[in-house]
Formats: C-alpha cells, structure tokens, sequence
C-alpha cells in the first residue's frame, strides 16, 4: 500500500468518524434520522473495510467502539448494571462463515468442531432493557449510549406485550408465530432478570397513526408525521407523557437478556423458550442448529418473506448457542463475541446530483456533499451523500448535473457508487481554493489527502465547530448550550472562545431578546454544573485531533488526574524535541521518530506515534496553551477519573503471556486480563509484573527469569481467573 493510499485511508476514516457520530445522536437521542438504516449502514460497513485493511489507522474515536447516543435531556438517565452493546454485521455467507472459524479460533477448538448457534430476525425497532425483581417489573429503560440510558418505565407499563408481574402460563410469541409454551419446574422466576428486547410498531398501526395524526391536525400541511414505523416506535415510547404513549400502538419482544441472579437454562434457546414462558413475547422463527448450511437457509427463508412480514426487519441475529462458550468468548469494545447481525442485501437507486456544496469542519477540513433529487431507496427517502474529499470527486468524476447510482448498505448514510452520465456535456467540478466561510486560502498539506482552511481561529466556521464540539453531548454536554445559542453568542461577540462561557452573567442574557429570567437562570446552572468536568470529557471537549472520546478515556484512565497528565504530555514534548534528525533521514522519518517517541513517553495502551504528535503539537501551541489558562481561570477543573475495575490480584499489574496455551487462544486470555484491571503487554522489560508461560516459551520467559519477574503457568492462571471471577 502506498503513503498516499494510507493518507487517503486516514482522511476518510477521520470523515466517518464524524459522520456516524452525528447520524447516531440523530437516530438514537432525537429521533430525527437524515438518512435511512442502510445509508447509515453503509458508513460502518465502508468504517469496517477501511479499519480491517489498515488496522494501524483505527482511531480511537473510531465508530466500531461506540454503542448508540447519549440520553435524552428530557428523561431521566439509568445506568446500566451491565452494557448494552451493539451487534457486529455481516452482509455475505462467507463472512458468515468466518464468524464462526473465528470462534473457533477464540477457543481454540478443532476446525470441524461443533458450534451451534440460534438464529432470529431482527427487528427494527428501539432497544430497550425491562428488569424484574421477585417477577414485578421495577424499571424499563432504553439503550442511550449503552452504559447509561433513558428511563421510560412508565411509559413502558402502557405496552400491551409487557406484563407488569411474569407469570408462570402459556407463553406469547411476536405475530402468533410460535406454539404457546407453558411454564415447566425449570422456569422458576429469578429473584432479578433483566429481559432485553426491542421496542417497535407493526406496518398496519404506523400507516394508521400517521393517518390519524393528518386528521387531528388543524393544518394537514403543519401535521406530525413520522418518517417509517421504527421512528414512530422511538418518539413515542420516549414521551414525557405516558398517556400519549399509551395512545400508541407499540409491541415490544424480547431477544436477550442482561443482569440476572440466576438463569433458567444453560443455552441461549432455552433461556428464550423460560422468557416466553413467562408471559414476554419472543421473535418468531427461532431456531438453533449445527448445521451452516441450515442457518443460511433460515435466513433465506425470511428474506423471502420479509416485505409480507407485518413488521420492519433488516436481517438475521445468529448467537452462539451454549452460555458457558458465550461467557469464554466475552465482548471487544462494542459487541459481543458470541453474535453476529447478517443484514439484507443493499439496495440501490439513480437519481440526478444537484449540486456539491462544501461543509468546513472544527478543524479546517473541507467536506463535499453531494445534494440529490430525492429518490426513495428501500422506503427511505435519501437527499445527500457524502463525497469524502476532492479525490473521490475526481475518481467518481461526478459533477452537478450528472446522473449517479447510489448505495444503500446496511442502514447507513448514502454512498455514491459511480457517475452514469461521465460522457455528459457538464464542465468539470473545481474543488474550492478558498475557504467558503472565511475566504482563506484552502491547501493540502503535504502527506494530506484531505484540503483545509488555512484561516484557523480566523474562520468563523472552525470557531463555531471548536465551541460546538466543547459543550457537545459526548464533551461537556452544557444543556442549552445548542446550536443556534452557539452560533448567536458568536455571531454577537458575546462568546468567542470556551472560556468566554464560563463568564457568561444572567445580566448579559436577559439583555437579549427573547430571554427570560427563568431560561437565562437555567442557562447558568447549566453551566455552573460544569465546572468540573470529567477528566476524559474535558479532554475530549479539547477537540484535538485525532483524540476521539475512546482516546480520551483511556488517558484518562491512565493517568487519572489532569496534574498526572499533564506530567506527561511534557515527557512525551521533551522526549521528541531531544531527538536529533541523524544525517541523511528524511523530515518524513524523523517526524516519525519523534512521534514514536512521544508514543513510548506517553505509554498508553492503543496511543501511537500519530495520536501521541497530534497531542504534542496541541500542548506546544501558545494559543491552546493560553486557551487552557483561560478556562481553568474561569474556575473550571477537571476532576479526577475514578475507575473502577474487578479487583484480583492482577489489578494494576503489567502482564506478558508468552508460549504456547493450550486451554484458551491468546485473544480469550487478553480479555480475561483486561477484566480483571490488568494491562497485557508483548514485551518483558523492568515494569513487567507477572508473565504466563505456556509450552515453549523462549526468550521473554528467560529475559523474565533474569529479572525476576514472577512467572506462572497456564493452569496456574486458569485458577487465578476462576477464583477472581467466582
């Protein structure tokens, strides 16, 4: 691969990166989705091709690593006892195929050993968790950001399909589709269980709600219209009032489950069959085999059926079927191991590219956009699509005027596939020079696949971007502090820089229109309520590059406190400014060298060379520098991160596994030392705490026998685990 594949590979993960973040507080927090299930799809699915060819770009803001949005502001927030993840997709047999090796691989199983697994559709609806105590729903809550989420409980008792005691009866599927179950001995209620399922409105009541709204309407052009049944689902189980959500057709099933004091089974189908038993719908077409080829079926059986099904569905979930394997294979960042979403083929659609408008970003960068005639794709109707950068435009060679085909893939933003009409008579596209806000030069740097506005904090646009992102969801989260008071306190002076918030007085507001005493006093509060931001949302709000809210986590995590930081930031400036450029090395390689030393004084798990220089020209800039006086003269201080971890003996301890193991794959026991709040390293060295030696362990167990370092064997480890988890 070439530096400028690579520079390209970046620049456009860096776009995803932004583009999925805002699409999923569009569909997850607002209810309001510009784009449909498959454009937005397609974004993580282009997110995840880009990512597997070039692993060493991933970013740590990178989409694979986020579950949905932060809650509502109008409803109450729920932690959480235990994350709700997302799914990892599949869009082929063949990836199919290697979810499965790839188990087998994690286990370390034999390539023909058995796995079986359950299959079901999965629809499209709003995730939502409901726990029972002693059988009596206590609290129903949605996913928001899959550790904290919204609390809809009494607007969830409205639902016909959840009961508000479990009961010990004929069981309930979703469409009647499966035989009632009656409860056996085996389905003896927990004292807590946690069902997890999805919340969601059949065709026949979406089409019949919008109806009913056009008619209540007193403008039938100003009525309230919900955009497909999954949104419809979404804005109104997330009511302030139950009453409205009661006047609601919704359905809930159940798919899953999280925090339970005891499990009425030991694989996943079971556990399904005791939730129906209960009294709590289940999808219908559940089915569990060893046999791939039976799998597939299935999910070509629903495909078939799936545009005469009452309900929205966008593919198949297939999960491993034994809890014990599940409980082996555990989670990475956003999913779990053990499951996997195989979606519907994209869809595709022609439609006429109207116009490339630019979009200037917090950081300079110019985004074109492809604006299109609207065409429905799939029953969504799509407007715009990302172009990516100048180069893309030139490799489509699209201009407005021509015809394109477009991509729906998996639910995600649209993608244009190619130009139908390159023959046409159209004069070609010139990509800007100058910035369209500020009128700033606008260049590539060297190196740079993308093209930025030289203005910096000239440029209104970046400006705004910069205070926006500060005071965003996933960074400060100042309610009130929207885009429209953003851009209005800017636009008048009144708010110029971050600290300038911080300032801010009820005097200055309530001599604004339209201010009131009351909504000028909540602005305050709201603002007084964060001056001391977590650590890692406050250096997240930096808006550094390439320091994305997992970056920012972790450095947090690492350090814990902004003085322990700080502390090294300054050993990571010092130590590339103290290496020399040797004779004969390109600038190119000795940016590299001073960036790879910055990683090493930086020593935080996933931080390289590329986002350890960006933090080290942030910090050696005077203006971000005064720009943190500043705020921290204002009063605001970050506060110390306390994290909590599963205490063992390995808590806190730098651990090497080396050799063969032969009861688990190296994956499996990474996360199992991760779980237990220890960090896993490749390489022994003086600060190596502990290392496990497998069979034929070499080098690193002598250089570990030489230092003294406490060395183990596998079994000995097993045990350490079994009784730290027990």
């Amino acid at each position: 691969m070439t530096p400028i594949e690579q520079r390209q590979a970046a620049a456009e993960l860096e776009t995803l990166a932004a583009q999925i973040a805002h699409h999923n507080r569009l569909y997850h927090t607002d209810d309001t989705p510009e784009v449909s299930d498959a454009e937005y799809d397609a974004l993580v699915r282009r997110n995840a091709e880009l990512e597997q060819q070039f692993p060493h770009l991933i970013r740590e803001d990178s989409p694979s690593g986020i579950v949905g949005a932060a809650p509502a502001a109008h409803l109450a927030k729920v932690r959480h006892r235990q994350p709700m993840l997302s799914l990892e997709n599949a869009f082929s047999d063949a990836e199919v195929a290697e979810f499965v090796a790839r188990i087998r691989r994690f286990l370390s199983l034999p390539a023909d050993a058995e796995v079986a697994l359950t299959a079901e559709p999965k629809i499209d609806g709003l995730s939502c968790s409901l726990r029972y105590e002693k059988g009596v729903l206590v609290l129903a809550a949605t996913r928001g950001d899959g550790t904290t989420g919204e609390d809809v409980t009494l607007n969830a008792r409205t639902i016909q399909d959840i009961p508000q005691t479990l009961c010990s009866g004929e069981g309930r599927s979703v469409a009647g589709q499966r035989p009632a179950l009656r409860a056996s001995p085996e389905h003896v209620i927990p004292d807590v269980f946690e069902v997890r399922g999805e919340v969601y409105m059949s065709k026949e009541d979406f089409a019949a709600l919008n109806a009913r709204l056009l008619a209540e309407a007193d403008d039938p052009e100003k009525a309230r219209q919900f955009a497909n049944p999954r949104n419809a689902a979404a804005g109104s189980l997330r009511q302030k009032d139950p009453a409205i959500t009661a006047a609601r057709p919704l359905r809930f099933y159940a798919h899953g489950w999280g925090e339970t004091s005891a499990l009425p089974g030991e694989t996943q189908f079971d556990v399904m069959q005791a939730i129906s038993a209960w009294g709590i719908p289940i999808a219908l077409d559940l089915v569990r085999s060893a046999d791939p080829a039976e799998i597939l079926a299935h999910y070509r059986a629903i495909e078939a059926k799936r545009a005469d099904l009452g309900f929205d569905i966008d593919g198949v979930v297939y999960k491993v079927d034994r809890l014990d394997l599940q409980a082996r294979l555990g989670f990475v960042s956003r999913a779990p191991r053990w499951a996997l979403a195989h979606k519907f083929p994209a869809e595709k659609a022609e439609t006429l590219l109207e116009a490339i408008d630019i979009q200037v970003g917090r950081t300079g960068k110019l985004t074109p956009v492809a604006r299109l005639k609207p065409v429905s794709v799939g029953g969504v109707t799509v407007t715009n699509a990302t172009l990516h950068n100048a180069d893309e435009i030139a490799r489509l060679g699209v201009r407005p005027g021509d015809r394109v085909r477009i991509q729906r893939a998996g639910d995600v933003i649209p993608q244009v596939l190619e130009n139908l009409t390159p023959d046409a008579d159209l004069p070609a596209y010139e990509f800007p020079t100058r910035c369209p806000e500020c009128d700033s030069e606008a260049v590539r740097e060297e190196g740079e696949v993308d093209i930025r506005c030289t203005g910096g904090l000239i440029c209104p646009a970046q400006r705004v971007e910069r205070l926006r992102h500060f005071v965003s969801r996933h960074a400060l989260d100042i309610e009130g502090l929207g885009i429209t008071n953003i851009e209005s306190f800017f636009r008048d002076g009144l708010v110029q820089s971050p600290a300038d918030i911080f300032t801010l007085t009820k005097e200055a507001l309530l001599a604004r229109e339209r201010w009131a005493e009351i909504s000028a006093q909540n602005l305050i509060d709201a603002i007084g309520a964060k001056r001391r931001p977590p650590l890692d949302r406050f250096l997240f709000a930096l808006g550094i590059r390439h320091v994305g809210e997992v970056t920012a986590r972790d450095l947090a995590r690492r350090y814990r406190s902004w003085a322990g930081f700080e502390e090294v930031i300054g050993r990571a400036i010092a130590a590339r400014v103290d290496l020399p450029q040797a004779l004969a090395e390109s600038d190119e390689k000795h940016r590299q060298r001073r960036n790879a030393a910055a990683a090493a004084a930086i020593e935080t798990s996933g931080i390289g060379g590329e986002v350890a220089g960006a933090l080290c020209d942030f910090f050696e800039e005077p203006h971000n520098r005064a720009v943190l006086a500043d705020l921290f003269a204002a009063g605001l201080v970050p506060d110390d991160l306390v994290w909590e971890t599963k205490q063992s003996p390995v808590t806190g301890k730098t651990l090497v596994f080396t050799g063969s193991l032969e009861t688990l794959s190296r994956d499996e026991a990474k996360a199992q030392a991760e779980k237990l709040g220890a960090k896993v390293s490749g390489s022994v060295s003086a600060k190596t705490d502990m290392v496990i030696a497998g069979p034929g362990a070499g080098s690193k167990l002598k250089k570990a026998q030489d230092l003294g370092v406490e060395v183990i064997t596998e079994p000995e480890w097993n045990a350490l685990v079994t009784d730290a988890t027990t």
